[in-house]
């Protein structure tokens, strides 16, 4: 009988020899990584019949990626999931279809050997889900983030001040989600500038127009990140954590980049108003 090959990931670099030697005295052929870099290295050069990881690791990334990573590779891997917190926050719920079994650092290594061999022999591999990309997602709930959106500023006291309707309010935001969508399907460097949008220049004067602050604007903007990240938040049992990080990072930066346009826009218009007639 083959030996079964066991990815072990986990920060805790004594943690890691300790649980590597007890598992190899169960005969088990055990390659450990000691962050996400090198687990993704390591999971695209080799093939392995267990992937057993921490699930907090510091850095840009944890062991929801390497989960990922694993499972696009090698569908059939079993994945199990170390964490040391009893209660798992909404993340780790969302991906129990990518995960075989979370368990407790705390378990016993006995149960941890055999939940393993279990498994193996089982041949159980969890439901693939339908794995989106975050530029799919935000098309398909755009208009659903929109309602959100608007829904928050209303109930914001320093933004209702000013009297809009729903149409005058969110006119700008189909535009931007496109421009969003747009550039996450372009997938640039990090970094790289986006186009300029004329929807952007446009929502600058037009708010100056309606009687907003810029301190409102910017406002109007950070509720909006805070919109899309709830929603993405919502959908993480569909997403590619793998490339998650730099999408979000992107998001972020297209938001603040149309606003510095926006805000570009305001402040000429302002500077206009200003000018003796």
């Amino acid at each position: 009988m083959a030996v079964t090959k066991i990815l072990l990931v986990d920060d805790d670099e004594l943690g890691l020899v300790i649980l590597r030697k007890l598992l190899e005295s169960e005969g088990f052929d055990v390659t450990v990584a000691v962050n996400v870099a090198e687990a993704l290295k390591l999971i695209s050069s080799e093939h392995y019949d267990v992937l057993l990881s921490d699930l907090h690791m510091p850095g840009a990334s944890d062991g929801l990626t390497v989960i990922s990573a694993m499972r696009h590779i090698n569908p059939k891997c079993v994945a199990l999931l170390l964490t040391s917190f009893p209660e798992m926050d909404v993340a780790a719920e969302a991906i129990l279809r990518q995960v075989n079994e979370i368990m407790l650092k705390q378990t016993d290594f006995t149960t941890l050997v055999a939940s393993i061999k279990k498994r193996i022999t089982d041949g159980t591999a969890p439901a693939q889900p339908r794995i989106e990309s975050v530029a799919t997602i935000l098309d398909r709930v755009a208009p659903t983030c929109i309602d959100d959106w608007y829904r928050q500023v209303q109930l914001d006291n320093k933004l209702s001040i000013v009297p809009l309707t729903r149409q005058q309010r969110c006119s700008h935001l189909p535009q931007l989600f496109l421009d969003l969508i747009a550039r996450l399907h372009a997938a640039l460097p990090f970094g790289t500038k986006g186009p300029s949008s004329a929807s952007a220049e446009k929502h600058g004067l037009t708010r100056r127009q309606q009687g907003y602050s810029a301190a409102m604007m910017v406002e109007e903007s950070r509720i909006l990140q805070v919109c899309i990240f709830h929603i993405l938040e919502e959908n993480l049992a569909t997403i590619d954590f793998s490339v998650l990080l730099a999408q979000v990072m992107t998001i972020a930066d297209e938001v603040d980049s149309q606003l510095r346009q926006a805000m570009e826009c305001y402040v000429e218009e302002s500077i206009t108003d200003s000018l003796p007639a």
